[in-house]
């Protein structure tokens, strides 16, 4: 009798060993995926409301892009004689804040509407406007930078904060690997992508990271201002449940003992 309930005890702890495996590798089913036409096309940021751009205009003929390539003193370090605050002696690129319609005002052309546009789109569109001042057979070519690309990851990762992406472009296990993955309590199953869209509408989007299909799903990339929110698992939800019961029990025990002292020292 007791050999059968050691087995049956055996074979219940292997069974929640497997089950717990399943629920950790990433991307498990990636056999699924071969034969399967898989999108070509590479991902380009589009800019939205609020991005920080920067704008540079080059060509063969240097005074007339000058005029397109603003500069803006930044303050430099506190100096350590004097502590006074003193002015950078090469000045910083000017930044163009996008408005909430998607335009920017840019010098001589005015404004401009770049968003919803790529980077791409967003320079031919600017070197388009510019043309008529440049003399005619002058080249010259406008680069747009998004300088305030962030996402942001939370919850049940190892280093939670904000991100920067200089490259504008960074995909969801990305993003987790900046954050240090997930610790040993995040569901990968249970993974939230919170975006804005240009309209400001808020959606909230469940992933489930141990499905392969994930890379060919149009939340993949991250836009800029995401939030991926990693949730608990049980044990974790469990954790905090007894932690907050344990400390109740004992504030509840530390009363009674008071109170019972008090009411000995009276009646005695």
């Amino acid at each position: 009798m007791r050999k059968e309930l050691f087995l049956l005890l055996m074979v219940a702890m292997i069974l929640g060993a497997c089950t717990s495996y399943k629920q950790v590798p990433y991307i498990q089913n990636s056999e699924e995926l071969k034969g399967v036409e898989m999108s070509q096309k590479l991902y380009d940021a589009r800019i939205m409301p609020k991005d920080l751009l920067t704008i540079t205009v080059n060509s063969d003929d240097v005074s007339a892009a000058a005029p397109f390539n603003l500069t803006v003193q930044t303050p430099a370090a506190a100096n350590s004689v004097n502590r006074s605050m003193s002015m950078t002696t090469q000045p910083a690129l000017m930044s163009y804040l996008v408005d909430n319609n998607g335009n920017i005002e840019f010098p001589s052309i005015g404004t401009v509407h770049v968003g919803g546009l790529t980077k791409s789109e967003a320079e031919e569109e600017i070197r388009k406007r510019l043309q008529p001042f440049f003399k005619e057979g002058s080249k010259f070519i406008v680069n747009v930078r998004m300088i305030n690309y962030k996402i942001s990851v939370l919850g049940e990762v190892a280093r939670p904060n904000t991100y920067t992406i200089s490259n504008e472009k960074v995909n969801v296990f990305e993003a987790l690997a900046l954050a240090g993955d997930l610790t040993i309590y995040g569901r990968r199953d249970g993974v939230k992508l919170i975006r804005e869209d240009i309209n400001g509408r808020k959606d909230v989007v469940a992933l489930n990271l141990n499905d392969a299909n994930i890379i060919n799903s149009p939340y993949y990339y991250l836009q800029q201002n995401d939030v991926l929110y990693v949730e608990p698992n049980k044990t974790k939800a469990k954790n905090s449940d007894i932690g907050n019961s344990t400390t109740l029990w004992f504030s509840a025990t530390s009363i009674m003992i008071s109170l019972t002292n008090l009411l000995f020292n009276i009646f005695n």
